[in-house]
C-alpha cells in the first residue's frame, strides 16, 4: 500500500493575500476558484489555500497549539529573510536566531494569515 501527498491545505480568511504570499515566496502557478486557490510548485503536488472566513491567526508562540507548519531550506538565509518580509510575512523570532556570518540557523516566520513556518540553512 502506498500513501501519497496530494495537497497541503491552509486556511485563510483572505484567499488572495495568503496565496499571493506563498506564490511570491515560492514561485509556481496559481489556479483560482471561489473557495480555493491552488499553488502548484515543481516538485510538490499542491498547496491549497482554503477560504475560511472565520479563520483567526494563531497567537504563536504564547502556547497556542500549532497544527502543522512548512519547513523551507535555502542556501542564502539573509536573502531569504528579506524575501519573506518583502512578500508580506513577519518574523516570529528575532533575526539573531540566524548567524549572518555563517548564514546558518533557522528563522521562524508567519504568513499573512498567521501560519508559522521555518526557513533553515540547507
Amino acid at each position: 500500500m502506498n500513501v501519497n501527498l496530494t495537497a497541503l491545505i491552509v486556511d485563510a480568511a483572505d484567499l488572495e493575500g495568503e496565496s499571493s504570499f506563498w506564490h511570491r515566496l515560492l514561485g509556481g502557478s496559481i489556479a483560482r476558484t471561489a473557495t480555493h486557490h491552488f499553488l502548484r510548485i515543481d516538485g510538490f503536488p499542491v498547496i491549497a489555500i482554503q477560504h475560511a472566513p472565520d479563520h483567526v491567526p494563531p497567537q504563536w508562540p504564547d502556547g497556542a497549539s500549532q497544527q502543522m507548519h512548512f519547513d523551507l531550506t535555502t542556501d542564502d538565509v539573509a536573502t531569504a529573510d528579506r524575501r519573506v518580509l518583502d512578500a508580506g510575512g513577519r518574523r516570529l523570532r528575532p533575526t539573531e536566531d540566524i548567524d549572518v556570518a555563517t548564514e546558518k540557523g533557522a528563522g521562524v516566520y508567519a504568513s499573512p494569515a498567521g501560519h508559522p513556518f521555518c526557513v533553515r540553512s540547507a
